[in-house]
């Protein structure tokens, strides 16, 4: 019985904690090209979130493929541990080598729109106290864009 205590006492308090909210989009500062080529770029950008959970975690990993107008833009991987704060706004460092070939095949929708859907597919790794889950996430929306 003295084994099944802190078991069930540990069931419990996990049971009672509500399902903890996705972070929310916020805004996209610093965009900079840091190298340009015919194959590959490299450009960087910080992305702006919102916790609203009543909680803090760590994010600990990123792996996703980003798509522009629904064609394979680049990989964005982030390799590192951040704390984020309970109902605070966070920034995330953000680099990427983009296939400039992808690249061109929006060129010519750019030149006449406005707005570019962009798409992003991927996991991510989350915890608290040493303890971590992958979480998959998918996001799309559009992007107001002017290459004037």
């Amino acid at each position: 019985m003295k084994i099944f205590a802190p078991i069930l006492l540990l069931l419990l308090a996990f049971a009672s904690c509500k399902k903890p909210q996705s972070f929310e989009y916020r805004d996209l500062r610093n965009f900079k090209i840091d190298s340009l080529g015919f194959q590959n770029s490299s450009i960087s950008m910080d992305l702006v979130y919102f916790n609203p959970n009543n909680f803090g975690v760590d994010l600990k990993h990123i792996d996703c493929d980003v798509y522009v107008e629904h064609n394979y833009l680049g990989k964005y991987i982030l390799d590192t541990t951040m704390h984020i704060a309970k109902k605070s706004e966070f920034v995330v460092p953000s680099k990427m080598n983009v296939n400039m070939k992808n690249l061109f095949k929006n060129t010519l929708t750019s030149l006449f729109t406005k707005e570019l859907l962009l798409e992003v597919k991927g996991t991510t790794k989350v915890g608290k106290g040493g303890i971590y889950i992958t979480v998959p996430f998918s996001y799309s929306g559009r992007h107001e864009f002017s290459i004037f």
